[in-house]
C-alpha cells in the first residue's frame, strides 16, 4: 500500500461548504485519487449523478441549503453504487441510526485517517459490485439458454446486461488489485437449455 490505497486513483467526490476545508481534503487526496470538489449540496448531486458515480462521497453534515443528510437520501433513492462518507463536526448521535451512510468520521480527519476510510470503502464497493457481475452473469446465461434464440426481446436483454457487465467489470478491475484473478476464474455458468 505505497500511497495508502489498494485502488488506482479512485473517483472521490468532496463535499463540504467551507471552500477551505474541501480544497485541503481535495489536496490531501490529489496524488492517489481522482478527485472532484463541491461546495454546496446541489454542485454535490451534479457531479454524482453526471457520468460514472464516483467509488466514494466524502460528505459535510451541515451545510445551507441542501444538507449532506438530504443529499445521501437522494444518493440513495436514485440508487447510485458509490459508498458515502460523512465527514463532520457533528459528534454522532442516535439521530445517525437511520442515516444510510457507509462511515462516519468527525473532524479533524488526518491524513492517515482518510485514506484508511477510503481505502475501506473502495474494498467494499468491489466486493459489492463484484457480487453485482456474478448476478448478471448468471441472469445473462440463463436468458441466453431459456429462451428461444431468435427473439428480438432476448436479445435486447442479453445486450442490456452485456452493457452492465463491461461497466460493472471496470468499475471492479480499477477498485480491486486481485479483480483479474477473480474475474479471469468466472467464466460464467454453464446452463443447459430445457
Amino acid at each position: 500500500m505505497g500511497t495508502g490505497l489498494r485502488a488506482e486513483k479512485p473517483r472521490v467526490v468532496v463535499v463540504d461548504d467551507e471552500k477551505k476545508v474541501a480544497d485541503a481534503y481535495a489536496l490531501r487526496l490529489q496524488d492517489v485519487a481522482a478527485v472532484s470538489v463541491a461546495y454546496d449540496g446541489r454542485e454535490a448531486l451534479d457531479l454524482i449523478t453526471e457520468g460514472r458515480p464516483p467509488d466514494v462521497v466524502l460528505l459535510d453534515r451541515h451545510m445551507p441549503g441542501l444538507s449532506g443528510d438530504d443529499v445521501l437520501e437522494k444518493i440513495r433513492e436514485q440508487g447510485i453504487r458509490t459508498q458515502v462518507v460523512m465527514v463532520t463536526a457533528i459528534d454522532p448521535d442516535l439521530g445517525v441510526v437511520d442515516l444510510p451512510f457507509d462511515d462516519y468520521l468527525s473532524k479533524p480527519v488526518d491524513r492517515e485517517d482518510l485514506y484508511a476510510a477510503i481505502d475501506q470503502q473502495c474494498q467494499v464497493l468491489a466486493y459489492d459490485l463484484l457480487g453485482e457481475y456474478f448476478r448478471l452473469e448468471s441472469t445473462r446465461a440463463v436468458i441466453e439458454t431459456q429462451l428461444p434464440e431468435d427473439t428480438d426481446d432476448a436479445d435486447d436483454q442479453v445486450a442490456e446486461i452485456e452493457t452492465r457487465l463491461a461497466t460493472t467489470e471496470a468499475r471492479v478491475r480499477d477498485l480491486l488489485p486481485d479483480a483479474d484473478t477473480l474475474l479471469d476464474e468466472f467464466t460464467g455458468i454453464d446452463r443447459e437449455p430445457y
